[in-house]
């Protein structure tokens, strides 16, 4: 072996900030939280996977799913880690990543936070997958076409805006303008590695022939094969969401177990009194938010229904709920008697009104009326939630449209 007289170690792959990291937990042990900021923890993270320093990814990884936890900045975290790390199922900071994006809803978030790379991430590890979601299909595609229209100019990017109104707005009947589309091969160009990820059938029919077929942008044989399943399927005409919600393990009780990947929380036997949990997507933005409550087996005493962020646990919590007695709550009033008694295998439909913070419910085909709010300063934020002991097993999904009398 040759020997070396190089005062020098060089690692091109590695910026100054990542090494900085790995330098402090080769000397101490450990890494200080105030070490890691959203500037530097991609770059940690892959100098710490490019050493196979296993302890310290996770170490890494536990801070920024805290931090994330106030300063939710996960679309430009998975944004850069796109750009220095390939697309691996098993890299835990992306999936993280990915876990996190998914729960916001994706018109809430600017389109300079997420790339086309972190975009296409996010939707590839999601597609027709159980993972939860917070968008509907329809969001999805107008998300990725205006950002994609973005990244070729700025003329394209306001025809789009113009062209793609929100569900709200086309709930609202807003009046939709087809224009011509500048750059129009350059946008569907940019937008062709999205569209294998966006599952268009999921789309109401209508707004795929009068708003998304016109732009020209979507391939002729992808329009088709939706029409061709809506068919097949005899889909009701209805905006979907991929995935679902989830109970969340670290926002349950103890004596609560979550089953068959979060679909499902039991009571152990040994669970007496009541017991909370939540899912795992946080509410937190306008528009009309559905999902099913299948009580699976019942309880004695049990609740469903939504609730604000840190109010589950109070004598008095903050939100609306309906009880096993057929009680409907809303923040520390009750109206007795909203509708039947509720039993073993109840389909409860949650209707949450976040434009009028109102909410309604459906029970077994039959829709309740929406009751008046009684509190005047509600929050801007919710959890589903349910209460619950042995021998209760709740389940949870997207809404499943039935027949429903109203």
């Amino acid at each position: 072996m040759k020997e070396s007289f190089e005062n020098k170690i060089s690692f091109p792959k590695i910026n100054s900030s990542g090494m900085k990291i790995i330098l402090e937990y080769i000397y101490t042990g450990l890494i200080k939280k105030e070490s890691l900021n959203k500037n530097n923890i991609i770059e940690a993270f892959y100098a710490a996977d490019f050493f196979q320093l296993t302890d310290l990814q996770e170490n890494i990884v536990r801070v920024v799913n805290n931090t994330l936890e106030s300063e939710n900045y996960s679309p430009e975290l998975l944004s850069n880690i796109v750009e220095i790390m390939p697309f691996i199922e098993d890299n835990i900071l992306q999936n993280l990543l990915v876990e996190k994006v998914a729960t916001i809803p994706l018109n809430t978030i600017e389109f300079d936070r997420l790339s086309i790379a972190g975009l296409q991430c996010l939707l590839s590890f999601t597609h027709k997958k159980a993972k939860s979601f917070a968008t509907p299909e329809y969001e999805v595609f107008r998300y990725s076409a205006i950002l994609a229209a973005k990244q070729v100019s700025n003329d394209a990017f306001k025809t789009l805006m113009k062209c793609l109104p929100t569900l709200e707005q086309i709930k609202n009947s807003i009046q939709v303008e087809n224009e011509p589309i500048t750059d129009h091969c350059k946008v569907t160009k940019e937008l062709e590695p999205l569209i294998d990820f966006i599952d268009f059938n999921q789309i109401k029919g209508k707004i795929l022939t009068d708003i998304i077929e016109p732009l020209g942008i979507i391939p002729a044989k992808t329009i088709l094969d939706a029409y061709r399943q809506k068919a097949r399927s005899h889909n009701t005409d209805f905006n979907e969401i991929r995935g679902t919600q989830f109970w969340d393990e670290l926002a349950c009780g103890s004596k609560l177990f979550i089953e068959e990947n979060g679909k499902v929380v039991s009571a152990s036997n040994d669970c007496h009194t009541h017991q909370g949990v939540r899912a795992k997507i946080l509410i937190d933005s306008k528009g009309i938010f559905e999902w099913d409550f299948i009580i699976e087996k019942a309880c004695k005493w049990f609740w469903v229904g939504v609730c604000a962020p840190g109010s589950f646990n109070n004598d008095e919590p903050i939100g609306w709920a309906l009880s096993s007695e057929g009680r409907y709550y809303n923040s520390g009033n009750y109206l007795e008697d909203y509708c039947p008694s509720l039993g073993d295998g109840t389909r409860i439909t949650v209707h949450l009104d976040m434009n009028k913070k109102t909410c309604a419910f459906t029970v077994d085909g039959t829709r309740y009326p929406e009751v008046l709010n009684c509190n005047n300063n509600l929050p801007s934020k919710f959890y589903p939630v349910a209460s619950l002991c042995y021998p209760g097993r709740f389940r949870i999904q997207s809404h499943q449209k039935l027949d429903v009398i109203i």
